[in-house]
């Protein structure tokens, strides 16, 4: 099939996706590992709750196989993709075209059809700042842990906002290009301690649900720190926030950001929006039915 025929087929599924041939809108997330991941339930009850006919799928997809499962994504009928970890930056390339916020973060973790074209959105960046504009945080210091896809959005919302941005990763050379464009510092993962922050962000996957479960980023004294914010999302309490409420800091899990990045993508492939306070409760809940199974 023809690159020009496959943009035909795909904009003629789009178009009957509504009707009796294709009754839903056909979504998913692709990543790897996905065991974690909550956007099924999220996007399946939003749907519900908006009065959306739409179907939302997990693709586990490990990093050789992105490019066939994008290549097979233009001859379906998708209406729209989440990207997560570790395929946000690795996606770029393979998109159409991409949004000012992607462009800028560096990162794409939304899909979106327009006519013929596969566009790539960022919307972590609205998802992360916004519990921090419900907490009226006033810009500091901020130490953010990691450099990937998740860590882009993380510095690009932050500098926007006035934050001056240290970075560390165990990768120095990937956190030095991440840091570069937004002019943030970087120190070593050795020396991170070292730094005095207000606000200090994990955007590693240290302390998700598996393997890296009993992990932490952190290894030395939160003093100083007003507030802790882990991107992680599953399980809700990670052993940094423990840490974090030990030693007297505000803690912040990743779950609001989870549901307002979530919301601005259903936003984007449907026009409608659902309550994030109804949303977050049905995700404590679901995490709490999976903790106690």
């Amino acid at each position: 099939m023809s690159p020009q025929t496959t943009k035909q087929a795909h904009r003629a599924l789009s178009r009957n996706s509504q009707t009796s041939e294709f009754p839903m809108l056909l979504l998913g997330i692709v990543g790897h590992p996905l065991a974690h991941t909550l956007s099924p339930v999220l996007h399946n009850w939003a749907a519900g709750e908006t009065g959306v006919r739409a179907s939302y799928h997990a693709w586990d997809t490990p990093p050789d196989r992105l490019p066939a499962f994008m290549t097979a994504l233009r001859t379906l009928p998708v209406h729209g993709l989440s990207v997560t970890i570790p395929h946000k930056e690795a996606v770029m390339n393979l998109v159409d075209s991409l949004t000012d916020n992607a462009r800028e973060a560096g990162a794409v973790n939304t899909l979106f059809w327009e006519k013929d074209t596969l566009w790539g959105e960022n919307t972590d960046i609205a998802g992360f700042m916004a519990p921090l504009a419900e907490l009226d945080i006033r810009p500091g210091r901020a130490l953010v842990l990691g450099a990937g896809g998740a860590a882009r959005a993380v510095v690009c919302g932050l500098r926007r906002e006035g934050w001056d941005v240290v970075l560390s990763a165990r990768t120095e050379e990937r956190a030095r290009r991440l840091a570069e464009p937004f002019h943030a510092r970087t120190v070593s993962w050795e020396q991170r301690h070292d730094v005095a922050a207000d606000l200090l962000i994990n955007t590693t996957p240290l302390g998700m649900s598996g393997p890296f479960q009993s992990l932490s980023p952190w290894k030395g004294s939160l003093r100083g720190v007003s507030l802790v914010y882990d991107l992680v999302y599953n399980p809700r309490q990670t052993p940094l926030l423990a840490q974090a409420l030990r030693e007297g800091a505000k803690a912040l899990c990743g779950l609001p950001m989870f549901v307002h990045q979530g919301l601005a993508q259903f936003r984007c492939w449907t026009g409608r929006s659902f309550d994030p306070d109804r949303a977050l409760e049905l995700l404590e809940q679901t995490l709490a039915s999976r903790c106690g199974a």
